[in-house]
């Protein structure tokens, strides 16, 4: 990922306190993030939470009430911001097209509006497997197809910054493979690239960092790593014993280490355990003996998730929602 002269990550992202009102709804309330050039970074919350606000103000199709967004140091209200624009791919969450059109009518169409290399469209439906289908009209696609020619699209001009609302909606779990894959290819040419999802089991290991939001508010931003330790929430082991008589010195060794939570079912033991006491339970489990395997299970993005946004939302928004 590209860095400055003293090693820190370059900004192509900046919001500052942005805030969007829709009458009493706070659809994104003093939103503060910084994305970095060259990433896969990720939105994630509810229905409502605010992400897509969020896409088209950072596009310049909606102005916040309050604060400002710089892409590429350009603020994106202001007269340079037009240029930069032409930088950015956007896939929406519904993307409609003309149904009469066939897809490489429709890419055509879409990069003359763009000012994109036309002789690229073929090349564009053939990263995106819908070669076969070019000529097709438009009507005739699936809705995985139609994700796919929307994502051709977003493509259209080789932007160097990708904002992917939903983006594998419709896709089966090949075609969703195969979507991250390019992803990456992607992101080792240095393109940034911001999506958003309800699907965590998918972007768990695919994203560098993800933003929580909930009703308008960003929770927190980092790795998924760094939100595991931020939440502090438990580790799950299963413990594979080599018999079940090897539980009983294992239920006494397990009484004098706090944090941790067995229940034994025979020869297999589940035990929670709060993350501090990780390296005293193995030692615990290696010591004591009989143990066939270990299996540890760090909270899910899923977890995460739900471990933010079931604590009490803010007053603010909770009024405005009502």
């Amino acid at each position: 990922m590209p860095t400055g002269a003293a090693g820190l990550k370059e900004n192509i992202i900046e919001i500052s306190q942005v805030s969007k009102q829709f009458g009493r709804i706070a659809a994104v309330n003093h939103a503060s993030l910084n994305i970095h050039k060259g990433e896969i970074f990720s939105l994630i919350g509810h229905n409502g939470a605010g992400k897509s606000t969020l896409f088209k103000m950072m596009l310049g199709l909606l102005q916040p009430d309050k604060g400002i967004i710089r892409i590429q140091g350009k603020a994106v209200n202001g007269k340079q911001f037009r240029q930069v624009r032409r930088q950015i791919g956007y896939l929406p969450e519904n993307v409609v097209f003309y149904d009469h059109l066939s897809g490489i009518e429709t890419l055509r169409f879409l990069g003359a509006l763009k000012g994109a290399d036309l002789n690229s469209c073929g090349a564009l439906l053939d990263q995106v497997g819908l070669l076969e289908a070019a000529r097709r009209p438009v009507r005739g696609y699936s809705k995985g197809m139609r994700q796919r020619l929307g994502f051709a699209q977003a493509l259209l001009g080789e932007p160097e910054m990708l904002l992917l609302d939903e983006p594998t909606t419709g896709l089966d779990p090949a075609g969703i493979r195969e979507f991250y894959q390019f992803l990456q290819q992607l992101k080792q040419r240095g393109v940034t690239i911001v999506l958003s999802s309800h699907n965590l089991a998918q972007i768990q290991e695919q994203v560098d960092r993800i933003a929580l939001m909930k009703l308008g508010d960003i929770l927190t931003v980092g790795s998924v790593q760094d939100l595991r330790e931020q939440l502090d929430l438990a580790l799950q082991f299963q413990v594979f014993l080599h018999t079940s008589s090897a539980g009983e010195p294992l239920r006494h060794a397990l009484m004098n280490l706090s944090g941790c939570k067995p229940r034994f079912d025979g020869k297999m033991v589940s035990i929670s355990c709060d993350r501090k006491q990780k390296m005293a339970l193995l030692a615990t489990l290696v010591n004591t003996g009989g143990v066939r395997d270990i299996h540890i299970q760090e909270p899910s993005l899923e977890d995460l998730f739900l471990g933010y946004v079931d604590e009490t939302a803010p007053a603010q928004n909770q009024t405005a929602r009502s």
